[in-house]
């Protein structure tokens, strides 16, 4: 996997953060420097937890699943992407009103917009990511989620006026896309 389709996965798996600090960005208005933070990180880490804790359950089981692992690679980016796609044609999918300054509701957030990369860890499991790639993808996918929620929330109503559904759909869509290209590299080389 190269560093622009860790970047392009990156962005695609941080794209429920985006519409989820948009909409409360536009709901709050001004957040304090403090809270600003506290929501960035602690999207960014739990990001980071549950990509990595999926990779290591890949490894694990890699040996029982190498005979069709590029079939579960690809099945699992088509459906994580599919339903990104289809989330972002309900009306107001991310307009629950969550109030990212309270713990719970912010770690419930994190966690439900960060199940899609424990899909994904598995799948770089499967194409034998080696453990220093998965470590720079851990870091990128960091800075990149943090740096996603940290826009969505200054950018609030802005963002979510111009971008709309499209995130959800373009973030689909590179998900499948990757996972294309994994079946393809298995079945063609």
């Amino acid at each position: 996997m190269s560093w622009i389709e860790i970047i392009l996965l990156a962005f695609g798996l941080c794209a429920d953060t985006l519409a989820v600090t948009m909409a409360f960005g536009a709901a709050k208005g001004r957040i304090s420097f403090k809270n600003h933070l506290r929501i960035d990180l602690s999207f960014g880490l739990i990001h980071v937890l549950f990509l990595g804790l999926g990779w290591m359950l890949g490894e694990a089981f890699l040996e029982v699943i190498s005979a069709f692992d590029h079939w579960v690679a690809f099945g699992l980016l088509l459906l994580i992407g599919v339903k990104m796609i289809a989330d972002s044609f309900k009306a107001d999918a991310h307009e629950a009103s969550v109030d990212l300054l309270k713990p719970a509701q912010l770690a419930l957030a994190a966690v439900a917009t960060s199940i899609d990369a424990l899909a994904v860890g598995i799948s770089l499991a499967i194409v034998q990511m080696p453990a220093q790639r998965i470590l720079a993808t851990i870091g990128i996918l960091f800075a990149v989620t943090a740096s996603v929620a940290a826009a969505g929330l200054a950018g609030g109503g802005a963002f979510k006026k111009v971008l709309g559904t499209k995130a959800g759909i373009f973030a689909g869509i590179i998900l499948i896309a990757i996972g294309i290209k994994i079946l393809l590299e298995h079945l063609v080389f």
